[in-house]
């Protein structure tokens, strides 16, 4: 079911007390000083709680300047939906950030980029509905007439060249100079963006998050190493640790390279270097950790302090089905 009937437009209802014979009070001046601050999946709850906290996110512009889609409304989001979200900004949308919303396209991305002239953040990573035509066309957009495109995020975008990266970062030149800041960009760490990749270009990162990668020569996200015998390397064009993931392995929690003589699984089937694997918890059986990412994934027998993996679990009972038949 569309967001547009199923979130956004919510039926007009009052809150009743148990017994249904009298209506509750207002809502408390609290959640009206709070819904600015809310991510969007809270936000759209929020007014459907209520006729007035409905019209009072509806009619404040403060909640709708910075936009992030991401699960579970990724999976929902249409090019009428978007465009029905990115409206209650009436045009002073700051930043869009849509991850892994495959169901906007070029046309629709455009659409709400031309309503909405003062976007300086652009994120559609893993967006694979949208083209790289499409989105340097929105970026165009965004840099005319001196408005202030700031950062894109585009990784996961099919067919992304070279060509295409230089044509992007011709619309970012004019602001360029303005975000330049002494000693450069900071260092991009795998395991950074993995926790947090909206974030990335509030801390002083590159103002594209795709580069070319010094190994493989493809147009990839390109990594730093943030190993202490790795940081002095870092300022070389080319290092030995500095690369794609499908270049250099990477430890899922620290972010280090790892050489494949210290390369250690994850029950998860995620790369840990020997330092983070000792300290991580092990299965019961296996021996094997989950990293911090999937670790909910494991069970928890009663009175262990331990737990089981899921491949050990699933193999329990499997055996044990074959026992009783």
């Amino acid at each position: 079911m569309e967001i547009s009937e199923s979130t956004v437009e919510h039926q007009e209802h009052e809150a009743t007390d148990s017994s249904g014979d009298e209506k509750a009070g207002p809502p408390h001046e609290a959640l009206f000083l709070v819904s600015a601050y809310l991510p969007l999946f809270e936000l759209l709850a929020v007014s459907g709680v209520c006729r007035t906290l409905r019209d009072a996110v509806n009619t404040d512009v403060l909640p709708w300047l910075n936009i992030i889609v991401k699960a579970p409304l990724n999976l929902r989001i249409s090019d009428e939906v978007l465009k029905k979200i990115t409206s209650k900004a009436n045009g002073r949308l700051r930043s869009l950030a849509l991850m892994n919303c495959a169901n906007v396209t070029d046309e629709g991305l455009q659409r709400v980029v031309e309503q909405n002239p003062l976007i300086n953040k652009l994120y559609v990573p893993g967006c694979t509905g949208l083209t790289p035509d499409g989105v340097i066309r929105a970026a165009k957009t965004l840099s005319e007439n001196h408005h202030g495109l700031k950062s894109v995020m585009i990784y996961g975008i099919y067919n992304m060249n070279k060509q295409h990266l230089e044509t992007l970062e011709s619309y970012l030149q004019i602001n360029r100079s303005q975000q330049k800041q002494p000693g450069g960009s900071r260092p991009l760490l795998f395991h950074e963006y993995k926790d947090c990749p909206t974030s990335r270009h509030n801390n002083g990162h590159a103002a594209i998050d795709i580069q070319v990668c010094p190994k493989c020569d493809e147009v990839r996200m390109v990594f730093d190493c943030p190993r202490r015998t790795c940081r002095t390397k870092i300022d070389r064009p080319m290092t030995d640790c500095r690369g794609c993931n499908f270049c250099i392995p990477r430890c899922q929690e620290c972010g280090g390279c790892v050489d494949f003589e210290e390369m250690e699984e994850a029950v998860c089937a995620d790369i840990l270097c020997s330092d983070c694997w000792l300290q991580l918890p092990k299965c019961d059986f296996c021996n094997k950790p989950y990293c911090k990412q999937h670790a909910g994934k494991g069970y928890c027998p009663p009175g262990s302090t331990g737990f089981v993996c899921d491949v050990c679990y699933t193999k329990f009972i499997v055996d044990l089905h074959s026992v009783v038949e």
